[in-house]
């Protein structure tokens, strides 16, 4: 069995989940409302506070889906009563962002400002001039747009310049090594 498939979703006060037909979960909760469409493989039981997520052989492609579906439910859960941020720090000199509306600002050694629009779902904040901090309610999409915004300047090995997440470690490299002498 999976371990994290055979793990109950306790649900919080304030959410409300609802299963409909082709197994589409509905989660609504004081952040917000998000579905999805999970497998009609899966038995999705509710009952008492507490959603189960069950699968009905040991075939592999049933194994695989156990522990996505109950993960995504979990998380849409957590997403209407928490949210989920994440956390991005910008270094080198000259590097900042700043906040415009729903407008992203970057100078990150472009000749241009690199501008993002905040998707739907999406908020950023800028409460340092080398610090973002991007929340919303969808995992998924929180860690896309937190992607998107690291890909304009990845971080590089040498001098750690560039966007990276709050706790990544970046593996520094040496600089050239000098001419021995004969």
């Amino acid at each position: 069995m999976s371990r994290i498939g055979r793990q109950p979703i306790n649900i919080p006060s304030g959410v409300e989940v609802t299963v409909g037909e082709d197994n589409i979960v509905k989660v609504k909760g004081p952040k917000g409302e998000l579905s999805e469409r999970i497998s009609a493989k899966m038995a999705i039981e509710q009952k008492d506070g507490v959603i189960e997520v069950k699968r009905p052989n040991d075939g592999k492609q049933c194994r695989s889906l156990h522990g996505l579906s109950r993960t995504l439910i979990s998380n849409m859960v957590v997403g209407v009563s928490d949210g989920f941020e994440k956390i991005l720090d910008i270094n080198g000199v000259g590097y900042r962002a700043e906040k415009k509306g729903k407008t992203l600002v970057l100078s990150l050694g472009y000749s241009h400002p690199v501008e993002l629009q905040d998707p739907d779902g999406i908020t950023t904040e800028v409460p340092e001039q080398n610090v973002i901090i991007v929340k919303g309610i969808d995992k998924a999409l929180v860690g896309n747009y937190a992607a998107i915004v690291r890909g304009w300047r990845p971080p590089e090995p040498y001098k750690g310049k560039g966007v990276k997440y709050r706790n990544e470690h970046i593996r520094r490299k040496e600089g050239k090594a000098g001419v021995k002498g004969d």
